[in-house]
């Protein structure tokens, strides 16, 4: 199995950046299919961006699509969530997943993951 733990949260201003890290040890990184979510008080978590674990294909929700990009490096074990143009809309907590399921499309569902960091929290101030 796996241990993820997100960084980099913070407050930060509307059209400001930040870079969240999502550390991982365990079993090797590069087995795990990665993604980060979204979750506001009384919404149900969302997807945010992901890779897929055959090709490493990316996929965004629309609502950050040109904004936010997604990125790992195997070699540190680590995911990234680079945000950029940020909005108010954007403050969540972000949470960083893994799954083991072997597939080349990006998997966007919460219960296809298993592993879940304890989320860091982005506020965007207008």
């Amino acid at each position: 199995q796996v241990h993820v733990v997100e960084s980099g949260g913070g407050l930060v201003q509307a059209g400001g950046s930040l870079r969240l890290s999502c550390a991982a040890s365990g079993r090797t990184f590069s087995s795990y299919a990665m993604a980060w979510f979204r979750q506001t008080p009384g919404k149900e978590r969302e997807f945010v961006a992901g890779f897929s674990f055959i090709s490493g294909t990316t996929s965004y929700a629309d609502s950050v699509k040109g904004r936010f990009t997604v990125s790992r490096d195997n070699a540190k074990n680590t995911l990234y969530l680079q945000m950029n143009s940020l909005k108010p809309e954007d403050t969540a907590v972000y949470f960083c997943a893994a799954s083991e399921r072997l597939t080349h499309a990006v998997l966007t569902a919460t219960d296809w993951y298993t592993y879940w960091g304890q989320g860091t929290q982005v506020t965007v101030s207008s």
